[in-house]
């Protein structure tokens, strides 16, 4: 099988602007404390917690206190104490009951990111507000034909989504296949970024950051700073890799080895596809098969321009910085030769399906207006920031819709849409090719995608929104209502 195109993998990260490669980690260690932190720990993976006779209960606390960042203590946000949260096993047609505690001083909320689930009454309802000092009670059930596929659960409290989620509050959910992948070992890879102060608590960011979109300036692969791997040359591993920053794009490379992509996001290729990088928008995630090769291999993040923000920030250029994420280092007797993966089933094609409407939502950036009072930007869809009271599209369920995303900014905007996957149909005025569904979907700068979706299973009221959750807080968001 050849390489994908350099065109054909932005496409299958949605990512309509090509990064610059250059070197340099682009990591700063700011704390008052000495020695810099110890590089290459050996990796680490968060608590796994595996559902048993279609059943899953989970407790999961959300508070502040001490938590071991990159080698330190450090005080940040977290669940049950670690950072990332516990991994979250599942399987189709389970029952996920999770009780949440909100041990923070402001009100929280839980979202199960790309889950196909309801978004309704103690499911994926992000309208729910948990107190500080209280708790709620979700249940998830997953329909029976749940795809496969990664995902991932983090706060979506309107207004303080991008400080709680930089603060340390997310972890992954990964729904298994029906029939296993025939791999050495499986790894989750939760890639976040934070910046902290010289006495280690997480940095106050400012009103430009947020227009523009926070990055962080240590970029961590499950809370460490360049962890390292050791396998053997002809392993197959599979690892299940988030992109769970507020803002950073991860244009990712594994120069030396073999990469084979299933799938992004809940999204499955019928068979591997190869590829030499991957781009994850926030909130996007990858599945990929990693065929180990003898000698020491990096992770990397390139760079990644993500245009640039106009008015009160004067034009100035937003670029994702790169780093270095992982080491892996292959030695020692070569291993058998994996099995052949076995054929996945054949994607939905929404194509050649009866599209019942068409909409156009128009992401959109301004100086002043839109609620946010004089001088500051306004961040709206179809010309409206956020209006909780509001309902912005109504559609029918069971119904096909075909949505042109435009963007009249010069930024990129990673959309995402709860409950429901789209499939990509065209990208930057040009036709995407192969069956491609996301749940997160990056409308370029100045640009256009057009994604077909299937309101398939569940009515309810919902939300869509910019995945950069600066973007999101500030107003990029609409609610949908399925009846």
């Amino acid at each position: 099988m050849k390489p994908l195109s350099r065109r054909n993998v932005l496409v299958l990260g949605g990512l309509g602007v090509a990064g610059t490669v250059v070197g340099g980690t682009g990591l700063l260690w700011d704390w008052n404390s000495g020695s810099s932190p110890v590089a290459g720990p050996k990796f680490v993976e968060p608590q796994l917690l595996r559902s048993a006779n279609g059943r899953l209960q989970v407790q999961l606390e959300a508070a502040e206190g001490q938590v071991r960042i990159a080698g330190r203590q450090a005080r940040a946000l977290s669940y049950n104490g670690g950072l990332p949260g516990p991994t979250l096993f599942l399987r189709p047609g389970d029952r996920l009951s999770l009780s949440l505690r909100n041990g923070l001083s402001v009100a929280t909320n839980l979202h199960v990111h790309g889950l196909h689930v309801s978004p309704e009454g103690n499911s994926d309802n992000v309208f729910v507000a948990v107190e500080a000092g209280t708790g709620f009670e979700y249940e998830y059930l997953l329909p029976e034909n749940h795809p496969p596929g990664v995902f991932w659960y983090h706060p979506h409290h309107h207004g303080m989504v991008a400080d709680q989620v930089f603060g340390g509050l997310y972890g992954a959910i990964v729904v298994e296949d029906p029939n296993p992948i025939p791999v050495s070992r499986e790894r989750i890879l939760v890639i976040s970024d934070v910046s902290l102060d010289g006495s280690g608590r997480v940095q106050t960011v400012s009103p430009m950051d947020r227009m523009a979109g926070r990055e962080g300036n240590l970029v961590l692969v499950n809370g460490q700073l360049t962890p390292r791997l050791n396998v053997r040359p002809l392993e197959r591993e599979r690892w299940r890799i988030i992109n769970a920053c507020v803002s950073r794009y991860l244009r990712l490379r594994l120069d030396g080895q073999h990469l084979q992509l299933l799938g992004m996001d809940s999204g499955r290729f019928a068979s591997p596809q190869d590829v030499e990088e991957i781009v994850l928008t926030p909130g996007n995630r990858a599945d990929l098969l990693v065929t180990t090769t003898a000698g020491a291999s990096i992770l990397r993040t390139l760079p990644v321009d993500r245009g640039a923000a106009s008015g009160m920030m004067g034009g100035t250029q937003v670029a994702s910085s790169g780093a270095d994420l992982l080491t892996l280092n292959v030695t020692g007797a070569q291993a058998a030769a994996p099995a052949p993966v076995p054929e996945q089933t054949a994607p939905r094609d929404l194509r050649t399906a009866t599209v019942t409407a068409r909409r156009e939502l128009t992401l959109a950036m301004g100086m002043g207006g839109g609620g946010m009072g004089s001088g500051m930007m306004s961040f709206t869809i179809n010309g409206n920031p956020f209006d909780p009271s509001r309902v912005d599209v109504k559609v029918r369920g069971g119904s096909v819709e075909e949505w042109t995303l435009t963007n009249t900014s010069p930024m990129d905007h990673p959309f995402h849409l709860h409950v429901w996957p789209m499939q990509l149909i065209e990208q930057a005025g040009r036709p995407v090719k192969g069956v491609i569904w996301q749940d997160v979907v990056n409308v370029p700068a100045n640009g256009s995608a057009r994604v077909r979706i299937s309101f398939d299973d569940f009515a309810g009221t919902t939300v869509y929104h910019c995945h950069i959750l600066d973007h999101e807080d500030q107003g990029m968001m609409g609610i949908i209502e399925a009846t």
